[in-house]
């Protein structure tokens, strides 16, 4: 009996302790499915996360620089700003000697004036060219005709003093054979010395008429000649009037070319005007200056002298690998984090580059001679702030930037 009893409580304990190991198996067992099922729920929680945005650590800050050079060379007298000092737009920055260009526009100003006062004169003078052109013309036309009838007038009376000496030496040679006739008579005693007295007068007379005629004839020649003149006078003065169009067209050429002569100091005065403004270098946007320029500097045309950082238009250039882009769209949503002040910003995808970044670099990669190894490649995106993200202007130009893009 006392062997029995001890058997017994080893029986009754085996069976009791049996329940309960199974039961803490079960239990066991539970919890470690209910561990796998979060695992997994976990694990697909995760990989929806995860996979719900892409990110990079190869992304910077970027701006457009607005570089401020010189149109003119000159001596700068005055610098109106610092480094790293803020300018609003139109501002004035620096200031070359006017001196210069204000003689040159005063020079270009007279000679303006001097060429508009030679247009203005030669515009007054062609109208009275033409007129004068027309006058010449018709009073050589007239002329012409005067000196012909003249000439005409002139033949005739040389004609008729012709006539005359012609009538006055056929009388003189018949007053002088009646002298002769009569002188014989007379010493003959045959007429009385009357009668030759009368002969001998009316021959002298004869010798003078002829000498008056032949007088008379040469005056008459003399006319003619001087009437001949006139005419040859007259068709040159009639030549010179033809040549009144050509004065007049002369003239107006003339006045175009003042005219023009005008334009052109015009364009030189403006042209002086601009130089004079380019004396006075404003900014072209609002911005923050970063400068190279001192008082003291001689500078040329196309030289730089200031930069301004537009920080009111800065976006994000992040460099994703191409794997990235499958499902990246413009217009999706991004967070920016920012390295330097722990913050996140708005935005969204502007655009998406059209090549990787090597293919933009001044010795794109070669990839025909053999050696290739496949690289994943990037492709630049650019990523726009919201409005009003960055109005504290804590982003700057190159800074370090990480991009998450919700993808959807």
């Amino acid at each position: 009996m006392a062997d029995e009893t001890p058997l017994r409580s080893k029986a009754d304990t085996a069976e009791t302790t049996a329940p309960r190991f199974r039961k803490s198996k079960r239990h066991r067992n539970i919890f470690i499915v209910i561990i796998i099922l979060l695992a997994i729920v976990g694990g697909v929680f995760l990989w929806c996360y995860f996979s719900s945005y892409e990110s990079t650590d190869d992304a910077q800050a970027d701006v457009h620089l607005y570089p401020v050079s010189a149109r003119i060379s000159g001596y700068v007298v005055k610098v109106n700003v610092d480094d790293n000092q803020w300018v609003e737009k139109g501002a004035v920055l620096v200031g070359i000697d006017p001196k210069d260009y204000e003689v040159a526009a005063a020079q270009v100003q007279a000679s303006l004036a001097s060429a508009e006062a030679t247009a203005q004169s030669l515009n007054i003078t062609v109208p009275i060219t033409a007129v004068n052109a027309s006058s010449q013309l018709q009073f050589a036309a007239s002329g012409i005709e005067n000196v012909s009838a003249g000439v005409i007038a002139a033949e005739r009376q040389l004609a008729a003093a012709h006539a005359q000496l012609e009538e006055a030496e056929a009388n003189d040679v018949r007053a002088q054979g009646d002298l002769r006739r009569y002188k014989m008579l007379v010493d003959k005693r045959e007429v009385s010395a009357q009668v030759y007295d009368q002969a001998l007068a009316a021959a002298k007379s004869s010798t003078s008429a002829v000498a008056a005629a032949t007088a008379n004839e040469s005056a008459a020649q003399q006319f003619v000649e001087q009437a001949r003149s006139r005419a040859v006078q007259a068709n040159a003065n009639n030549q010179s009037a033809q040549t009144g169009p050509q004065q007049v067209s002369s003239s107006r050429a003339r006045a175009r070319a003042a005219i023009a002569d005008v334009q052109q100091k015009r364009a030189l005065l403006e042209q002086a005007e601009l130089d004079l403004q380019y004396t006075k270098i404003v900014a072209p946007v609002s911005g923050e200056v970063n400068k190279t320029v001192v008082v003291g500097m001689n500078i040329q045309p196309g030289q730089q002298l200031l930069t301004v950082v537009l920080l009111d238009d800065v976006w994000i250039t992040a460099d994703f690998k191409e794997t990235q882009l499958r499902h990246m769209r413009v217009g999706q949503e991004a967070d920016i984090h920012l390295d330097s002040a722990n913050r996140t910003l708005k935005g969204h995808v502007d655009s998406i580059a059209g090549a990787t970044g090597p293919l933009f670099s001044l010795l794109p990669p070669e990839n025909a001679t053999g050696n290739y190894v496949k690289i994943v490649q990037r492709i630049p995106v650019k990523i726009v702030l919201n409005p009003g993200e960055n109005r504290d202007r804590q982003l700057r130009p190159g800074m370090n930037v990480v991009p998450d893009v919700h993808l959807q």
